[in-house]
């Protein structure tokens, strides 16, 4: 009889596998709430020494995960491979996932699963990926720090107070020899990408946004001479791109609406007593492009009960309870939950049923 540990990690790994063809350890991790998602950017950017450092669990539990993983896995058929984690800072230097760093625990934690369904292609690519160094990330930091090699405070003579890290300390861009480069910012995919592919020194400049929990690009640093190529390419086809986004646009918004149709279809299959036209406003606030909210996670593109279920909970939180005047009053965030609870089981509970919400 399986423990509910390994429940937790199939679920997981099954969201994982449905959306990639592959799983990770780290999307297990992620899966079971052990490690953030801005933990796991923080650890690429290597800015911590072990992924341990970071988690709520220690190695031990961890590594139980690990076994949960490998179990449910060869039970599935799936066939195994190691893939490569190495950090983004300037030393290039392998990921620890421990603190210990033991070789064999190690490797089992780089054990990355793969579905027989996978297309050979779809194999290649992962591959030529592991065999690719990572992207440079810069980080344009929230806190105050202090540069390893000079010795200056952010704020004060350091450019823009950005940082990469290099053998866990931070150094500005004078001192990893980075100062020279141009920053160009988001917002044309097609001149950052051409841009990047001209230089031969590059690097994604990433903050973190407190609010969505996670790390955002802010844009990417190039040679200057490199971003003059890219301008020039970029207006030598610009007519042709222009038409190639409108056909774009108008695949992803027939995409989307396919996406919330059966999201909306979803909601009333777990939630019979919901009206149609309240599930099709969920499902068109929750599965918003862009928009971070839990209709976009990997669970719910899966459409994974729990995920569609924490999207109806928000959508009652916030439509049928006094949550919103709470917090307008004062009451914080937590505590305004723990009022508004029974309200939210109650209309859940009728919903479930096939029963109208109750007044």
């Amino acid at each position: 009889m399986r423990s509910k540990l390994g429940d937790r990690v199939e679920k997981a790994a099954r969201v994982a596998l449905a959306t990639r063809k592959h799983v990770t350890v780290i999307d297990v991790l992620t899966g079971l709430r052990w490690v953030q998602g801005r933990h796991v950017d923080q650890w690429r950017q290597g800015r911590a020494d072990s992924l341990e450092r970071l988690a709520a669990v220690d190695a031990a539990r961890m590594t139980e995960a690990v076994a949960c993983l490998r179990e449910w896995a060869e039970a599935c058929g799936l066939s195994a491979d190691e893939a490569a984690y190495t950090s983004a800072g300037r030393d290039r230097r392998p990921l620890r996932f421990t603190v210990e760093g033991d070789d064999r625990l190690e490797r089992l934690f780089r054990v990355r699963w793969l579905s027989p369904d996978m297309s050979e292609s779809a194999r290649r690519r992962l591959e030529e990926r592991d065999n690719r160094a990572p992207d440079l990330v810069v980080v344009v930091p929230l806190e105050p720090w202090v540069c390893a090699g000079c010795g200056a405070a952010s704020g004060a003579a350091l450019d823009d107070s950005r940082l990469i890290m290099e053998a866990d300390q931070p150094y500005c861009l004078t001192c990893s020899d980075m100062d020279h480069l141009e920053f160009l910012p988001a917002g044309n995919a097609t001149l950052s990408r051409r841009a990047k592919k001209e230089s031969g020194l590059s690097a994604l400049v990433v903050r973190f946004n407190r609010r969505r929990k996670r790390y955002e690009r802010l844009g990417v640093l190039v040679e200057e001479a490199a971003l003059a190529r890219a301008e020039e390419q970029c207006l030598a086809d610009e007519e042709v791109r222009s038409r190639r986004r409108e056909r774009d646009r108008e695949r992803r918004a027939g995409e989307d609406a396919e996406y919330r149709t059966a999201m909306a279809e979803r909601i009333g299959a777990l939630f019979p007593g919901c009206p149609p036209e309240r599930a099709a406003a969920i499902a068109l606030h929750a599965g918003q492009r862009g928009s971070g909210r839990v209709g976009r996670t990997a669970a719910a593109r899966v459409f994974d009960e729990d995920a569609i279920t924490l999207a109806v909970i928000a959508s009652v939180r916030h439509q049928d309870t006094d949550y919103d005047a709470l917090l307008m009053a004062g009451v914080p965030r937590m505590t305004a939950r723990d009022r508004i609870r029974p309200r939210v089981d109650q209309v859940l509970a009728a919903w479930r049923d096939g029963r109208p919400k109750p007044r």
